[in-house]
């Protein structure tokens, strides 16, 4: 639980988040799941711990690749001390592999948020190189793919250009190192804000179950969608349901909040080569 002297500031979809002076913030995951942009009645134990340990354990791999905003992970295993950062107002999408939205924008259109896409490619495909694909961030309903020229109405020109270079080296190094360890990072999102001097910073989240598609690499297959180890489990039940994706959605049964606890479980265990036990005896290993 936050310390007395800190300040509820925000609640978001999956965090809560609290001022702890001038220059930290403390982000508390819990265990909230959300999909379509809805958070959904069923909790997922152990869920904000998967996703606070494995930023943790990114953000302190990628310094040399991009500023983060980490300052310390707590005990509890679900909080993290953090910069205060403006943030940035869109979301920067990676993707590598050709699913979700993006999939459906191609079948639409042949392109994903202007990038023009060869012709004939199949769901989930490796595309011919990693693509920058930001979105809105929505106050509410769904954010929204948008490209350049849309994004460049909400940022700096020169943000933009930091921020993209940034999400590719990010996902670049992420993707080869997660293939090494059985896992496709098939696409992932980044938030980022700016620093007191200016400078571009990571924050939020990185590279987790809830933020990226992880399919595992011997079971590849395109040409449809893919086994995952990230929160698809969950928002294809969703999707089975009669569900118009507003709020309220649907509760989860037992098998899909176990089912989804499990893969990302393995997630953490594949990437961060750490148990999780081990971890929630003690959060700083996936640091060392």
């Amino acid at each position: 639980m936050p310390e007395a002297a800190a300040v509820h500031v925000a609640s978001g979809k999956v965090r809560e988040l609290f001022a702890l002076d001038d220059e930290r913030l403390l982000l508390v995951a819990s265990d909230r799941i959300s999909t379509f942009d809805v958070v959904l009645p069923t909790d997922i134990p152990d869920k904000g711990r998967v996703l606070t340990g494995l930023s943790a354990f990114w953000f302190g791999r990628t310094t040399e690749v991009c500023p983060n905003h980490l300052l310390a992970l707590r005990d509890d295993g679900r909080s993290t001390e953090c910069r205060r950062l403006e943030m940035l107002p869109i979301e920067c999408v990676v993707r590598g592999y050709l699913s979700g939205s993006g999939w459906k924008d191609y079948r639409a259109t042949g392109a994903v948020c202007g990038h023009d896409l060869p012709a004939g490619l199949q769901e989930s495909d490796l595309l011919p190189e990693p693509i920058f694909t930001p979105s809105t961030k929505a106050i509410t309903g769904h954010d929204e793919n948008i490209d350049r020229r849309r994004a460049l109405e909400l940022v700096e020109g020169a943000q933009f250009d930091a921020v993209e270079q940034y999400s590719l080296a990010l996902y670049r190094f992420a993707a080869e190192y997660a293939r090494g360890r059985g896992i496709i990072i098939a696409d992932t999102k980044f938030e980022f804000g700016l620093d007191a001097a200016g400078r571009v910073v990571l924050a939020d989240e990185a590279l987790t179950p809830a933020s990226s598609r992880f399919w595992p690499v011997d079971g590849y297959r395109p040409g449809g969608p893919q086994p995952s180890f990230d929160k698809q489990f969950a928002r294809d039940f969703c999707e089975s349901q009669d569900w118009d994706k507003t709020a309220p959605g649907p509760e989860l049964p037992g098998d899909v909040v176990a089912g989804t606890r499990a893969r990302y479980i393995e997630a953490f265990e594949r990437l961060t080569e750490v148990s999780f036990d081990d971890y929630l005896a003690g959060p700083e290993v996936v640091l060392a």
